[in-house]
């Protein structure tokens, strides 16, 4: 049995994971084998709060987010946030007309995520109870009043140039997660410096990825992060939320392997940090005696 990333359970768009019967042998990742992700309505709680004091001083907020699932589950909790606080005050534009929640611009830049969160909608007969009601009474959860959808190259430069001349809050949503590259990185040299703006982490950053580099570094004096060769400062705020991952918790991870009713022979832990994988490795050995784990090389 290879697990593949399991996620976090409860998702509205997907079904959650079901351990198998048995299995002779496991793989099971183990990205997140040393702490546990926030429940669902304590994170969207958290991002909200991080997008309004991100928000509040007009700049633009920019989540790395890859363009299946995160990106569409992000599309649904903006929704909610939106739906629930319509009102809100969140900002003010320069000349002090104030605007709520209602107002924002969401940004999704990315062709092939467009087209992902059409899958999405077409699949909606699996959705959970919860997303079913939103669309029974007419809410759309993926295609609201405030997301602009950019698919073209040359759309793309004119929204970052505008961005980096606009006095009017903004939130981005691009790929890659891990700002490894793709249209992310185009924002990320234009507003990186703009102490107005925001990164929003959502996801797991990987040891050698320039979202690393920079959410370690950031709060560092004259911190950068290096793109194509070139060094650009990071002024702009950082912060990292926790239950967005395409990775389960390590809760999740445990329960997956508790609810096998026939355990494997072997553990193989793969996809995770050594502190991570270790933390794991005594925990199911402490809970599972009987199944050897590995770590493998």
């Amino acid at each position: 049995m290879f697990s593949g990333d399991l996620g976090a359970p409860h998702s509205p768009l997907l079904p959650a994971p079901k351990s198998p019967y048995q299995a002779d042998q496991l793989v099971i990742e183990s990205t997140y084998g040393d702490r546990n992700h926030e429940n669902r309505s304590a994170r969207r709680k958290n991002l909200q709060h991080s997008l309004e004091h991100a928000l509040s001083d007009s700049g633009t907020v920019l989540i790395p987010a890859f363009i299946i699932g995160r990106t569409q589950e992000l599309l649904y909790e903006l929704e909610h946030i939106i739906h629930q606080n319509k009102q809100k005050t969140v900002s003010k534009t320069r000349s002090g007309t104030p605007l709520n929640w209602e107002d924002i611009d969401i940004i999704i830049d990315s062709p092939l995520a467009s087209r992902f969160t059409k899958v999405y909608q077409s699949l909606a007969s699996y959705w959970d109870a919860e997303a079913k009601r939103r669309v029974i009474a007419g809410r759309h959860p993926l295609d609201f009043e405030q997301v602009t959808t950019i698919d073209d190259h040359a759309t793309h430069l004119q929204t970052v140039s505008y961005l980096q001349r606009q006095t009017r809050p903004a939130i981005v949503i691009a790929a890659s997660g891990m700002c490894a590259g793709g249209r992310i990185v185009n924002y990320l040299k234009a507003l990186l410096g703009d102490i107005r703006n925001d990164v929003l982490f959502v996801g797991y950053q990987a040891s050698g990825t320039p979202g690393r580099d920079i959410l370690r570094f950031h709060d560092k004096p004259n911190s950068y992060v290096m793109f194509d060769g070139e060094r650009y400062l990071i002024k702009a705020k950082v912060k990292q939320i926790s239950g967005y991952s395409a990775h389960a918790g390590q809760r999740d991870l445990l329960n997956f392997i508790k609810r096998m009713r026939v355990k494997p022979g072997k553990i193989h832990l793969v996809h995770g940090d050594d502190g991570a994988k270790q933390t794991l490795k005594g925990l199911i050995e402490l809970a599972h005696p009987e199944c050897e784990v590995v770590i493998p090389s």
